[in-house]
């Protein structure tokens, strides 16, 4: 079960019969000093501080028949491989598990690395023991076609191994823990793998058992392998909150003990720092910093008896002020697991929110250790598996779900559905193709299609879900199958989806699609603004000739030149200046009555080939141009239009009969040319805004609305005030398509006896 053990003679005959040290990079390196293997009589001890009828004999002889057995058998570390063995013994002493247990533990390689035999192991230490080594065996090569079904196979069979004696599970969570402790040893291909698989089997499988420290380190060890930085960086952050949270911490397990015993209640209190995986997958889950976790410490209080802990609730509650939804009642309804506790939050010392477990002795043992709490050395209650039938729910949970799987046609459908009962907390769903995606509950079909690659997310437009339309903003259920529809149109996804998204892997790529795409906008309107002064100027452009006035710009690439134009953060003749350090830039006139234009504009109609290269064109509110238009009056097609361009915002359109104009007056660098560029096959609405003065009578509001409607035009908006008693003024926002559709709607409106007067309102 040790995946890089090396025997003596596996060394001997890659080294051409000379024993040495293992010479991967990974063994290579600096080792942390070895500590010093179990000897007998530690053993023994060990078992004997929670079992004092141990059979020491027993112990002994199986100390000193595993120790022979493995012989000069040493490990990649160069360790003893007898030391593993040793180490998941010790694992289990921690369990409080019986001799047999602990026996099997001592022996679980030799039938597969040694020369020993089932029948001889029986006819020393028994069947039981025997069935128990037996049953951990490790597979013989399995000739399948995928290393998931080879994984797979192993399952099943270890699932119905545990069905018949859960003693089998103990020790092989006790054997994966102790490889993962020492997987630094293993070549880096290999790492990956088994820590993948932790994650993916062993630790939600402890978790389920109830064993939530065995759970918790399993996950840790391997959230180290799979993602050293992250670890690294939660890791620190939680060791520089420690620090500076040691006094708070004291203080507040003080103060709940001082007012618990003012209440005649005796209880054992202590807190406790939550583990770098979990914090790191609540962040994940709920896409928040390390700043904005407010539980990462949690504090217990340990009772003797079930009324003590509903007494210590209400201590708590009437000294601390509670956190509304926090609390619940874990022991009037257990967790699947046999999990029991009464959880609270409240705020307490120095405004923190603490959060509180609260259960008795009894519940802590199988909080922490699970169906390894329920104690297999006691005599006279009949085998440990037929015990837990009665005891565990958790156990019971097993046997329930090995019965289902064992059923599964193929050893790679028994895995996923395995993995569909061990993650709880997640929903399992499946690509049209099969392929299984692992998602949080309440996750939709957004971010399934960004778990399944960035550029489906992306570009995703619509869903079936098992062969039915349904909206991407549905939620998905475990073993939904989902077909993602895409679009090539669509290359950046609206920026509301993040809102939508659970996970923060999709959250994240829609902001930096967002960014990408806003991005892009104002690098195309830039280049768009260069190639005008470069045209009218009459000087010749060239990406490479840009490429080398970079350093003189203070920028990196040409992209961030172009964006930064787009969003007026640099001028274009600041960029002609940097190309061609001779240029002058020409004297715009100012915008006035009696001036000519610092602008020229283009109506509708064809532009000119000799100017065309110099005027934008505009199409709409979802082009590829950064563009809005005059916040208090919009423009429509048909309108004589300029832009003005606004710093980090883009440009904005505005009739040239607009006054706003006027405040730009001294700034002509800001004026762009441009012109309509509708496409006649696919109409857009544009913004537009009317003033509306209608008589004050019942039903004038609804005629109004009626005109517009039925020529096809839309209200956004409509606020109303009172000018004088018998007259109401409306201020009315509409979209329309061009001016020729809204010239028609004022025409109707001003024909209506209700309506007094009707102008457009020009921003």
């Amino acid at each position: 079960m040790a995946y890089w053990r090396r025997s003596s003679r596996q060394m001997q005959a890659a080294t051409g019969g000379v024993a040495v040290a293992p010479t991967s990079p990974v063994a290579e390196k600096p080792k942390s000093p070895r500590s010093r293997m179990m000897r007998q009589y530690d053993l023994v001890e060990r078992v004997r501080s929670y079992n004092p009828d141990t059979n020491e004999d027993l112990l002994n002889r199986a100390y000193v028949y595993a120790m022979k057995a493995h012989g000069t058998q040493t490990r990649a570390s160069g360790d003893p491989y007898f030391s593993h063995p040793l180490e998941v013994a010790a694992i289990l002493t921690n369990l409080k598990l019986d001799d047999a247990t602990i026996v099997a533990a001592l022996l679980h390689d030799t039938i597969e690395d040694t020369e020993a035999t089932r029948a001889e192991i029986d006819n020393i230490f028994g069947h039981e023991i025997g069935a128990l080594v037996e049953g951990l065996t490790k597979l013989k090569r399995l000739e399948l076609v995928s290393r998931e079904a080879k994984q797979a196979e192993n399952l099943r069979k270890l699932l119905l191994a545990i069905a018949d004696d859960v003693r089998v599970l103990l020790i092989k969570l006790a054997d994966r823990l102790h490889n993962m402790r020492t997987l630094e040893f293993v070549p880096h291909a290999s790492r990956r793998r088994i820590a993948e698989e932790t994650l993916d089997i062993y630790a939600p499988l402890a978790g389920r058992m109830g064993m939530h420290e065995m759970r918790e380190e399993l996950e840790d060890l391997s959230f180290h392998v799979l993602d050293p930085e992250a670890y690294a960086v939660v890791k620190q952050r939680l060791d520089a909150l420690a620090d500076r949270n040691r006094n708070l911490i004291g203080e507040i397990e003080s103060q709940l003990s001082k007012n618990l015993q003012k209440n005649g209640i005796i209880a054992r209190v202590y807190g406790r720092r939550k583990q770098p995986f979990s914090i790191w997958t609540k962040m994940e889950r709920k896409s928040i910093g390390f700043e904005q976790l407010s539980d990462i410490y949690g504090f217990r209080i340990i009772l003797s008896e079930i009324e003590d802990c509903y007494a210590a609730l209400g201590v708590v509650h009437t000294t601390w002020p509670v956190v509304p939804g926090r609390f619940k009642d874990y022991i009037s309804t257990p967790k699947q697991n046999d999990y029991r506790s009464l959880h609270t939050t409240v705020i307490g010392p120095g405004n923190q929110r603490v959060e509180l477990q609260i259960r008795t002795e009894e519940m802590n043992q199988i909080a922490e250790f699970g169906i390894a709490a329920h104690a297999f050395y006691k005599e006279g209650a009949g085998s440990p598996t037929e015990r837990l039938k009665h005891e565990s729910n958790a156990f019971a949970w097993l046997r329930h779900t090995v019965g289902i799987l064992s059923e599964s046609a193929n050893p790679e459908e028994f895995l996923e559905h395995t993995k569909l009962e061990l993650f709880h907390d997640q929903v399992f769903c499946f690509t049209p193709k099969g392929k299984l995606i692992a998602l949080p509950r309440q996750a939709n079909v957004i971010d399934f299609a960004y778990a399944v690659h960035t550029d489906v997310g992306n570009s995703a437009v619509g869903c079936k879900i098992n062969g039915k339309f349904a909206p991407l903003s549905s939620e998905l259920q475990n073993g939904d199958e989902v077909e993602v529809l895409t679009s090539k149109a669509q290359s950046a996804p609206p920026s509301a989806w993040e809102s939508l998204a659970i996970t923060g892997k999709a959250r994240a790529a829609i902001r930096r699609a967002t960014r990408t795409a806003v991005r892009d906008q104002y690098a195309g309107l830039g280049r768009r603004i260069v190639d005008r002064l470069f045209a009218r100027a009459k000087i010749e452009y060239a990406d490479d000739k840009l490429t080398g006035a970079l350093p003189r710009l203070a920028r990196t690439s040409i992209e961030d030149v172009m964006a930064s134009v787009g969003r007026g953060e640099l001028k274009a003749s600041d960029v002609a200046r940097a190309m061609y350090p001779d240029y002058k830039e020409e004297r715009l006139v100012k915008y006035g009555a009696k001036k000519s234009l610092a602008v020229k504009l283009k109506l509708k109609s064809e532009p000119h080939p000799a100017r065309s290269t110099s005027v934008i064109p505009v199409r709409g509110i979802n082009s590829d141009l950064p563009v809005k238009f005059a916040p208090n009056g919009g423009a429509v097609p048909g309108d004589r239009i300029v832009g003005i361009v606004t710093p980090g915002e883009g440009i904005t359109i505005y009739p040239i009969q607009s006054p706003a104009l006027k405040d730009f007056e001294e700034e002509p660098e800001r004026w762009l040319d441009v012109r309509w560029d509708i496409d006649e096959t696919m109409p857009q609405r544009f913004p537009a805004r009317i003033l509306v003065h209608n008589v004050n009578e019942p039903g004038s509001l609804a005629q109004v609305a009626t005109v517009i409607a039925e020529h096809d035009g839309n209200i956004d908006n409509i606020s109303m005030s009172r000018r004088s008693p018998d007259f109401t003024e409306l201020t009315i926002d509409l979209e329309v398509y061009d001016l020729k559709h809204l010239s028609a709607i004022i025409a109707q409106l001003r024909a209506k006896a209700v309506v007094a007067k009707v102008e457009r309102v020009n921003g």
